[in-house]
């Protein structure tokens, strides 16, 4: 099988010679405008004068254009239409989009856009979750409230009670290709749309309204970005629309990309939180009950937040079973950039303002901090009883499978069931029972390959003989749920030909940020088919072969698409073998895909040859490909239900030095056993570990966004921006995957790998933690981002 194979990325060697084309590479016609935009700076006011005459006879400008000419709908938003693409009398941040120009080259369009005089009546911004709070200034109305069980009565009868705040910094996405976009005018008012965007659909359904057609007069195309992590679900909508606009009013070829400084000051963020906790325990570190309040500064305007503060909420447990829960969630609107997707999705905060309990009850009752989280984890799964189906079910074209409210994209087929019987206690906070958890064996193995026992007492002897450089050491795990938490969202199709020379052309509804998608659901079409990996061909995602698809988003690419792609390889597979088997006078279970050759009874035939014969005999060989997950179904306005299909599980061990002179640190040393269940590409995912835990590191210790009092983004380019370089990379750095069984019938058992090792980068915010508490008696209280100055306060904290 191909599939299970270390091979490498698809575009590798296109990636290390410049050769991998993105949107700003395409060759375009030489009557191709550019755009720009001219932005707010005002944080918050109204709009009383534009004078844009400047702007208009600058060199090389065509067109200037304001939401008064916008003919139809003046919004980008993925969610409320609540995000107009050119401010309409009002602006709410510092960068906004107030008008658009239209020149002959990039750097004209960027110089006219500096020359817009627009002038505002000014309001006080609000910038701060304590300044939202006082304004009341949110979304939904109101705080959303989930609970378990008796909170009150669980906290009066713990014997030992703890309460605190936590800061949570956002994050930048910054990845290396900038946001952006190519509209190409057809005949008959069509557009064709290159975007570089993990949502190619929303992008066609913004597009299409913004020019008043339906959908099917949108074709949106994306080979490739470089780069993604959540910054291009809704944030490439802007470009896109602001292309097409432009495209259709002059009847020519229009391209935009921001500038790194741009992009910063333009789009969103991961939303920074405060937590507020409190948790009630007994001597030996058990919870009794735990209260978080998360505060999420979610921007002016509404985007992804509703949904990311849920996940935060559906995080808040991470690995432990919590007797009684309460956790509030304020969705705070602020006069900043507004708040998006970023890798995790919400799950990280909630999961550090688990951690940080975790740490300080051990810190309370001088317990070590991996004993109290085992006592604390929940049950494992040789405990819970559960029934599973007996494996993926072959998908057939035009069946559906009877199972539960879920999922979005593709084209046909049934699926294997996971039925779960709830028996015991064993329940999340949001009342779905976690029937395969498996970080104590995981704990136990990462435990011993790392030497934690032995390195522990090494730091405390270190940390005794040496006053200026400290050590510390953190063990943290991550039990992470696998699936969109808006249920139709999960679901997916795909698109496969073979031609009669046996190649085989590939398309799907995921789109590539350089994770590997292409690759693995490639391996899954030629293992269905039983041909090498070369007689695949990988082709772009375009909402013209795929519609209606989901974003790339929730790490379940490779499992939806999979399915997906396995569905359509499964029903031409079967047509081929129904074909040959009636030529031969045998019964189509008789024949066999395998090593690059089809295999019917004793006689073997190249797959090449088959696929021919099928022609000759009229079989069609092209197939539309269908899955929607199954057994999920989630109700938010009660925050119960069965959200995840399934848990990832990962953990890591992390030691860190600190000067307590400077709060200089640097990571010396990181190891993590991570569950991918069982890998579609394990090289592949290694390097999802590698990076996740990296960019988790970057964001809880370095990556330090800061707004002036006026609300301008100070921290809006490399110079001022710090995220981790090769050089911050831990020095010693083993990971390893586990080597268990998924109890899911996922695509030949893997689990998703895109989010989950982004969390397990909080080991290294807890070690920093670590090091400075063996400065002193007090607890350091560490907020996030860790950077120097606060590792250097926690210090002092921790000295009293």
């Amino acid at each position: 099988m191909t599939v299970q194979k270390p091979l490498p990325h698809d575009a590798a060697p296109l990636h290390v010679t410049g050769q991998a084309r993105y949107v700003d590479d395409v060759p375009v016609p030489g009557d191709c405008l550019h755009l720009c935009f001219g932005l707010s700076t005002c944080a918050r006011g109204r709009i009383t004068g534009v004078d844009l005459t400047s702007v208009s006879e600058a060199p090389g400008v065509l067109a200037v254009l304001t939401a008064d000419d916008l003919t139809h709908a003046n919004d980008v938003s993925p969610s409320v239409h609540d995000e107009p693409l050119l401010a309409d009398g009002e602006v709410h941040y510092m960068g906004q989009p107030v008008f658009l120009v239209v020149a002959e080259t990039h750097l004209a369009a960027r110089f006219a856009a500096q020359l817009g005089r627009v002038t505002y009546e000014e309001e006080t911004p609000i910038l701060t979750i304590e300044q939202a709070l006082e304004a009341d200034s949110r979304f939904e109305g109101g705080p959303v409230v989930w609970s378990k069980g008796d909170v009150e009565e669980a906290f009066s009868g713990a014997p030992h009670r703890l309460s605190g705040r936590l800061e949570v910094g956002g994050q930048e996405h910054f990845y290396l290709e900038g946001q952006a976009a190519l509209a190409l005018p057809q005949e008959g008012g069509d557009m064709v749309v290159q975007s570089s965007t993990q949502h190619p659909t929303e992008i066609q359904h913004k597009v299409a309204d913004a020019l008043g057609l339906p959908m099917h007069a949108v074709r949106v195309e994306t080979r490739r970005m470089g780069g993604g992590f959540g910054g291009k679900e809704s944030q490439g909508n802007a470009l896109a629309v602001a292309c097409a606009v432009a495209a259709q009013k002059t009847g020519r070829p229009c391209k935009m990309r921001y500038d790194r400084d741009d992009d910063m000051i333009v789009t969103g963020k991961r939303h920074d939180f405060r937590i507020d906790w409190e948790a009630g325990y007994d001597d030996e570190g058990r919870l009794h009950a735990v209260e978080f309040t998360q505060y999420a500064r979610c921007g002016w305007a509404q985007d992804l937040s509703l949904p990311v503060a849920d996940r935060a909420m559906l995080h808040a447990d991470n690995a432990y079973l919590l007797p009684a829960a309460r956790i509030t969630s304020h969705r705070l609107k602020t006069n900043t950039q507004s708040a998006t997707a970023f890798r995790g999705f919400g799950g990280p905060q909630g999961m550090v303002g688990m951690e940080r309990v975790m740490d300080a009850v051990a810190r309370e009752r001088g317990l070590d901090p991996v004993e109290v989280r085992r006592r604390n984890f929940y049950r494992p799964a040789s405990e819970v009883s559960a029934t599973a189906g007996s494996g993926a079910e072959p998908l057939k074209e035009g069946a559906v499978h009877e199972g539960g409210d879920v999922a979005s994209r593709g084209a046909s087929g049934p699926v294997g069931s996971h039925a779960i019987e709830a028996r015991g206690e064993n329940m999340t906070p949001y009342g779905m029972e976690v029937t395969d958890f498996i970080l104590h064996e995981m704990t136990d193995r990462l435990l011993e390959s790392s030497d934690y026992a032995g390195r522990k007492q090494r730091i405390a002897q270190w940390n005794a003989e040496n006053p200026v450089l400290k050590r510390g050491i953190a063990y943290s795990p991550v039990k992470f749920g696998i699936s969109f938490t808006l249920t139709h969202l999960n679901q997916a199709g795909a698109l496969v030909h073979v031609y009669q020379d046996g190649s085989i052309h590939l398309n799907h509804g995921g789109t590539e940020m350089g994770q590997g998608l292409f690759q693995k659901v490639a391996q899954v079409a030629a293992s269905r088919f039983g041909v090498p990996l070369e007689m695949v061909k990988i082709t772009a995602t375009d909402t013209g072969k795929v519609p209606n698809t989901s974003a790339t988003a929730a790490s379940s690419g490779s499992d939806l698409n999979g399915m997906a792609t396995k569905a359509a390889c499964d029903t031409i597979r079967d047509r081929i073998a129904e074909c040959l088997a009636a030529l031969h006078q045998t019964d189509a279970a008789r024949v066999r895909f395998e090593d690059g050759e089809v295999k019917v009874g004793e006689e073997r035939m190249s797959f090449a040859r088959a696929a021919q014969i099928a022609y000759e005999n009229r079989v069609s060989l092209s197939a539309t490909g269908y899955y929607r997950t199954p057994d999920i179904s989630w109700d938010r306005q009660r925050g119960q239900g069965r959200p995840f299909f399934y848990f990832a599980y990962g953990c890591a061990v992390t030691e860190v030095a600190i000067d307590t002179l400077t709060g200089e640190n640097r990571i010396l040393r990181a190891d993590i056993l991570h569950d991918c269940g069982a890998s579609l590409n394990p090289a592949l995912d290694i390097g999802q570990i590698e990076g996740g835990f990296v960019q988790g590191a970057g964001w809880l210790t370095t990556e330090e966004l800061v707004w002036d009092d006026l609300g301008r983004l100070r921290t809006h380019a490399p110079s001022t921006y710090k995220i981790p370089a090769c050089s911050d990379r831990p020095k010693v750095f083993n990971v390893d995957l586990w080597d268990g069984e998924n109890f899911a019938e996922t695509i030949f058992r893997s689990k998703a790998v895109g989010e989950p090792p982004l969390m397990l980068g909080i080991s290294a915010w807890l070690a920093l933690m670590d090091a400075c508490a063996a400065c002193g008696p007090n607890d350091p209280a560490l907020d996030t981002p860790a950077t120097a100055e606060r590792v250097l306060a926690a210090v002092k904290r921790a000295r009293g």
